[in-house]
């Protein structure tokens, strides 16, 4: 072989391992989120991204690390001021409740109703009307008192992450916006590193194993390592002028403002706690509040009248009537909360509130913020990256030096 051949072919040894480096923690980057649903033959032809694929255990992970911690649903629900929300929802309320009156009466007194002129039926809307503040008030007020039976953070933060695998990929993409890439660079640099002892050592004994052998030591190494620097060491340790901290925990303040900001524009938003408060396990409660409530609210309506309302209906058409009331002011919720979610993003401000105590978490907390969701299964990232990389120095050994 001539010696430049020999010299050039010695020296593509580093520079492949760093080809290999680079190319392994890349696959290993995009295995933790990619496919996100199964491709192959399950259960064990085929792959699915770590992190969609028990995105139930990293959704349940998240919640008892950091969200569950940091916020309190009875916090959150002590900010709703009950006149802010009835101004919110008032208009649509409103003719909610009409329809929901006629609906009722029709169902329970059609000829009575039937009967009524049109400034009776209107003196009945405005009455209710003028009411409704009380009612909502007393409501919000029962309802925060009762907030924990109704409202359950983890089931509303399951039940999203576990819906929408995409939205999971993407609270950990944006939270580790500067540690994915790195790990992907990293290979490059750790594998020309890690290749030049392979290449010392093949230069005098060329045993065919070597190069299969080095690649293997590449692919595992660099994402081994390129891991160990992302969250070791946790607390930051002074040598000489320099701070030596693990990148993701260096960058807590950074990474809490960007974090609490997707969990509040796409995770705990007005719309899905709406939807988990009327869906959720916590919905039967619910109901018996507004329960309550809307049948103080006709007690008092017809207290006046009750005798003549009484004969004009019945008395078993009138519990059928309250329990057909409170069915559909239940049923109409969405309704009428839409209208309020604008309001509440305001009031509940959860993201600010939820940055500034991730802030001020300790090194180890914040590091739950991350890698727990996929650190029982690093393992399968390392082992992939070790036998891509002695796949490589096979294809090495057959392709340059035979």
């Amino acid at each position: 072989m001539d010696w430049n051949v020999e010299t050039l072919t010695l020296l593509s040894i580093p520079l492949i391992s760093a080809i290999v480096g680079w190319g392994t923690n890349y696959l290993a980057v995009k295995m933790m989120f990619y496919p996100i649903e199964f491709v192959g033959i399950k259960p064990i032809f085929g792959w699915q991204g770590l992190i969609p694929a028990k995105r139930r255990q990293m959704a349940e992970i998240e919640v008892e690390l950091v969200l569950g911690k940091l916020l309190s649903v009875e916090e959150l629900a002590e900010r709703i001021e009950p006149a802010a929300l009835t101004q919110a929802i008032e208009r649509r309320l409103h003719q909610v409740v009409r329809r929901v009156i006629n609906d009722v009466m029709q169902e329970s007194a059609p000829q009575l109703w039937a009967s009524l002129p049109v400034q009776g039926k209107n003196l009945v809307y405005k009455r209710i009307e003028n009411d409704l503040p009380h009612v909502v008030r007393k409501m919000v007020e029962d309802f925060q008192h009762n907030v924990s039976e109704i409202l359950d953070i983890k089931e509303l933060v399951v039940e999203q992450l576990v819906n929408n695998p995409e939205l999971i990929n993407e609270i950990f993409l944006t939270a580790g916006a500067r540690e994915f890439p790195f790990i992907i660079k990293s290979g490059f640099y750790f594998g020309f590193l890690f290749g030049l002892p392979t290449m010392l050592l093949w230069h005098f004994y060329q045993v065919w194993w070597i190069l299969p052998l080095g690649g293997l030591l590449v692919g595992y190494l660099t994402n081994w390592i390129a891991i160990k620097i992302i969250f070791e060491p946790k607390n930051p340790i002074r040598i000489g002028p320099f701070i030596i901290q693990g990148m993701f925990l260096k960058r807590q303040r950074e990474v809490s403002i960007v974090y609490a900001d997707i969990i509040e524009r796409k995770l705990i938003t007005p719309q899905n706690i709406t939807h988990i408060i009327l869906h959720g396990s916590g919905s039967a409660q619910l109901l018996e509040l507004i329960e309550l409530h809307v049948n103080d609210a006709i007690e008092r309506y017809i207290a006046v009248a009750q005798p003549y309302f009484a004969l004009g209906v019945g008395s078993d058409n009138f519990y059928k009537m309250k329990a057909l009331a409170v069915r559909l002011i239940f049923d109409n919720s969405e309704k009428y909360l839409h209208y309020a979610y604008d309001y509440a993003n305001g009031a509940l401000r959860v993201g600010e509130d939820l940055s500034q105590r991730m802030q001020a978490l300790s090194s180890s907390e914040f590091e739950g913020v991350l890698r727990p969701a996929y650190q029982q299964d690093e393992w399968k990232l390392i082992v992939v990256g070790a036998m891509l990389g002695m796949m490589a120095g096979f294809a090495q050994l057959y392709l340059v030096f035979i």
